[in-house]
């Protein structure tokens, strides 16, 4: 190599050593591969820490080796001013030959011979190529493990968080959740097997159910404190809500009452009343000895079924007053028709008199059956329109 070679090869060199340190200082202070360090592994893991580690050891090994040929080659170029050609050759031999020596390992005894073994020499380029393969095979191992990590731990704290917040709600309400008695030790175990084994691992399930479990215990939960801080309040709000079914119950039967005179009704048109009933289960809830998540959701079913039922006795009584309605248009359509009848000259016909009297008959008579009404005008309408309706 001539001496203009020599010193880009060199400072190349200086360059990637310096890079290739401040790679490996930037693995050594990965975190990932910290916590590894100190962890107590087992399983899948701790196999693949194992040759993780073998890797580690051929990397350091190799870049000693490496440095130390640099170091050499750097020694030289700096013990004289003018590099001559013993210089050169020597230069050359470390820098463009085998010049990196890795001593040969020491094996067990059942695996030695007595015969010397022979060390490797390798190149500058060849150490670093071996240097590279070690150094993914380091970093894809622990981005195997940190990937894990990612993906449960952030689960594994949001469980840790929800059953905190389940046990300081049992607190706040003297009971507990049901279901839930093993879960503190349930995710103890689990973190354990994410944290020692994240390669092996098969956590998903048991800490999807966990999570569902404690997810529906948080709003159960939540519902039986708020109705044990506001229980009173909603007790004095469903009982004016009882007081509106009572009104809407009473207005249902007036108005059965009033319709019942002048439409036929089958017997099943008779309102019935549910508001008795609805008093009774909130008296029953004032003395029950069941748990607060339980009384929520008594609560909250009775107050859904004490709006039901006002809706209802409601719409029973536009419905009944709507029938009232419905006779006054087939009236009103029974009147149109025979204006009709009149100006086609069929006033007199005897058919068409006589399906008018029976719909007039029908529907003046008191109770009015509105279905054989409702046929009567139809059929009469359909005379006077030629058999169209």
């Amino acid at each position: 190599m001539s001496r203009e070679g020599v010193e880009h090869a060199l400072r190349a060199r200086a360059d990637e050593r310096d890079r290739i340190s401040g790679d490996l200082l930037d693995l050594e202070s990965h975190t990932t591969y910290q916590l590894l360090k100190g962890a107590s592994l087992r399983g899948a893991t701790a196999h693949r820490w194992a040759g993780l580690q073998e890797a580690l050891a051929r990397l350091w090994g190799l870049n000693d080796a490496y440095r130390a040929v640099l170091r050499d080659a750097e020694q030289i170029r700096d013990s004289r001013g003018r590099l001559g050609s013993d210089q050169l050759e020597q230069l050359t031999g470390l820098l463009a030959g085998p010049s990196v020596v890795l001593r040969a390992a020491a094996k067990p005894v059942e695996q030695r011979s007595l015969l010397p073994q022979a060390d490797e020499r390798l190149t500058l380029d060849q150490a670093v190529t071996r240097m590279d393969a070690a150094f993914r095979e380091v970093t894809s191992a622990l981005t195997d493990i940190d990937a894990r990590w990612n993906d449960l731990l952030p689960r594994l704290d949001a469980a840790d968080a929800a059953l905190r917040r389940v046990r300081a709600m049992e607190a706040d309400l003297g009971e507990a959740a049901p279901g839930l008695g093993q879960a503190d030790a349930e995710l103890g175990r689990l973190r354990a097997d994410v944290v020692e084994d994240p390669l092996g691992a098969s956590a998903e399930p048991d800490l999807d159910r966990v999570s569902r479990l404690l997810a529906a215990a948080v709003a159960e939960l939540e519902l039986a404190v708020t109705v044990k801080q506001e229980y009173a309040r909603r007790r004095e709000n469903l009982m004016a809500a009882l007081d509106r079914v009572r009104a809407a119950e009473s207005e249902a039967r007036l108005a059965h009452g009033a319709v019942v005179v002048k439409i036929a009704l089958p017997p099943q048109a008779q309102p019935r009343s549910r508001v008795d009933a609805l008093a009774d289960a909130l008296d029953a809830l004032d003395v029950s000895a069941d748990t607060w998540v339980l009384r929520a959701k008594r609560l909250a079913g009775l107050e859904d079924d004490a709006d039901a039922a006002a809706r209802q006795a409601q719409t029973t009584a536009r419905a009944l007053y709507g029938l009232v309605g419905r006779r006054d248009e087939l009236r009103g359509r029974l009147g149109a028709c025979q204006v009709m009848a009149v100006r086609k000259g069929l006033a007199e016909d005897p058919a068409a008199a006589d399906l008018y009297e029976r719909a007039r008959a029908l529907l003046w008579s008191a109770p009015c059956d509105l279905t054989a009404a409702a046929a009567a005008v139809e059929t009469y309408q359909r005379a006077i329109h030629g058999g169209e309706a």
